[in-house]
């Protein structure tokens, strides 16, 4: 993977010097090696501290009440200028979402759109100086191929950036379609819950051996349930995987103490213990397992407002707001810190 680290300065006095230059660091089976040449993969554009004369000044310390950065003329350009003109000019991003993914995506009581998604896209706007506007596509499958089809400017729906996606491929490695790009955003894996203090010590996979699971059936969650049954026995301590139809029955079986913990997708997990009895039925043991990127897929063409939207991420993430939109939903676990554009 291919990483670019875009250093900003500030104007600086006069005996001190400057620059504008991109670092370029190279990433290779998890190893990083600068100054190889540039190959293939993805990039990124984080913000990188500067240190001037001794003191350490950090990107967000350049990013002033105009949400600007520095060009190479040194001149402050607005983050909404940064954005393709039809949407500067419509003053909205339309954006295409399965709202029927709590706590990411879904609906209230009274029809309002909220969620983790949408309350960053809010945050995104107020520093890109438009608006979002969510609409439902009637089902998850929907999500890319209405994007592709033109029908949005962006798809943000806890879509799982994967290489498949990003070559348009089938689970086969069919071509299916021209394949998107991505800015990720959040990392979603499975997760443990347990009661509430965690009363039996589970704190990973090794921590069931010798305890019982339940498991929504024909999930992610389930076969790696099934293939942790192995490494328990090699242990001398077996697992018992109860497979139940959905996440709400298997959490009724730990609440019914005929489990001892449950696994689902994190977000799902989060809202779960978050929102059963007021937060004091259930937990989440402290790490995500399998972590993979949730990211905003665009066209791949639309490489201006895939930039700007990497910038307006990290703003948001140097401000904290990021940080307390999570908070709010109970996904604290999933904080990047940056934003990573993928693809073409």
């Amino acid at each position: 993977m291919i990483l670019i680290y875009w250093q900003v300065t500030a104007e600086l006095p006069s005996n001190a010097s400057g620059d504008l230059t991109p670092a370029v660091e190279i990433n290779r089976a998890g190893s990083r090696c600068a100054g190889r040449p540039l190959e293939e993969e993805d990039l990124v554009v984080r913000h990188r501290s500067l240190f001037v004369l001794g003191a350490a000044v950090t990107a967000g310390s350049l990013l002033m009440s105009g949400c600007g950065v520095f060009d190479a003329e040194r001149k402050t350009v607005s983050l909404r200028d940064r954005l393709p003109k039809a949407i500067r000019d419509a003053g909205v991003i339309q954006v295409g979402s399965d709202l029927n993914y709590a706590p990411v995506d879904f609906r209230d009581a009274n029809g309002v759109t909220i969620g983790m998604d949408p309350d960053i896209a809010e945050a995104l706007g107020r520093v890109l100086g438009v608006k979002f506007e969510f609409h439902d596509t009637n089902g998850f499958n929907h999500v890319l191929p209405s994007l592709l089809q033109g029908k949005y400017d962006i798809a943000m729906s806890a879509i799982t950036d994967t290489r498949e996606r990003r070559d348009g491929q089938d689970a086969d490695g069919r071509k299916v379609n021209e394949g998107v790009n991505f800015v990720d955003y959040f990392l979603a894996g499975i997760a443990i819950v347990v009661e509430k203090g965690n009363p039996k010590k589970i704190f990973g996979l090794n921590d069931l051996c010798g305890r019982t699971l339940a498991v929504k059936k024909s999930t992610t969650q389930y076969e790696l349930a099934v293939r942790q049954q192995q490494a328990c026995r090699n242990l001398g301590k077996p697992l018992k995987v109860t497979g139940q139809n959905s996440d709400v029955q298997a959490l009724a079986e730990v609440r019914a103490g005929r489990a001892d913990a449950q696994m689902s997708d994190f977000p799902v997990a989060a809202h779960s213990a978050r929102t059963t009895d007021g937060g004091k039925a259930f937990e989440l043991a402290p790490d995500q397992l399998q972590p993979a990127p949730f990211g905003i897929a665009l066209r791949k063409e639309d490489t201006e407002l895939r930039d700007a939207l990497v910038r307006a991420i990290d703003t948001i993430i140097i401000s904290g707001e990021y940080e307390k939109i999570l908070a709010k939903w109970n996904l604290t676990n999933g904080a990047v810190q940056n934003a990573l554009a993928t693809g073409s």
